[in-house]
């Protein structure tokens, strides 16, 4: 462990389901299926779920920044599936593949477009603070699955470039 706790290495830091909508809340294991994390649902499914839109991932070093600059967030409140901690965010793209624990990976498909629901975990409401478009690196991503299986908080996870 470093001195934040944390393992030395990418990994998975928080697992997050819901009934639909946001605040999305931690669980102690998940099976992530082509369809997206068992337990959890969507309420616009215009513009969630679907097999590119499976899983939503985020940064907790991102989320710890916000949180420095005074917004509310916290892991899972944003509506992210897979909270990951230990990668260079703004280095992420599309096209790239992330192996999760042992047995998932998935491929990151596009960039998450900030939704109104999210302005709640915001100061001045400002939910586009995390919009790709406004502040490139900041986003959540979508991507798809191409192996399922159970991941854990802790697992390890392995980025594959996609150069």
């Amino acid at each position: 462990m470093t001195e934040n706790g944390r393992p030395p290495y990418s990994h998975l830091y928080q697992i997050n389901v819901s009934d639909g909508g946001v605040p999305k809340h931690p669980v102690l294991e998940a099976l992530i299926t082509k369809a997206g994390v068992e337990g959890d649902r969507q309420q616009n499914l215009k513009v969630h779920g679907g097999p590119d839109r499976a899983v939503c991932l985020y940064s907790q070093e991102l989320i710890e920044r916000l949180q420095d600059e005074g917004h509310s967030i916290e892991a899972g409140t944003s509506g992210e599936n897979l909270t990951l901690a230990g990668f260079e965010w703004e280095k992420l793209k599309p096209g790239d593949r992330l192996q999760v624990g042992p047995e998932v990976q998935i491929e990151v498909m596009s960039y998450t477009s900030p939704c109104e629901k999210n302005a709640q975990w915001f100061r001045d409401r400002d939910y586009k603070r995390v919009s790709q478009k406004v502040n490139p690196g900041w986003s959540r991503l979508y991507a798809k699955v191409l192996r399922e299986g159970v991941v854990r908080p802790g697992d390890e996870v392995v980025l594959e470039k996609n150069e």
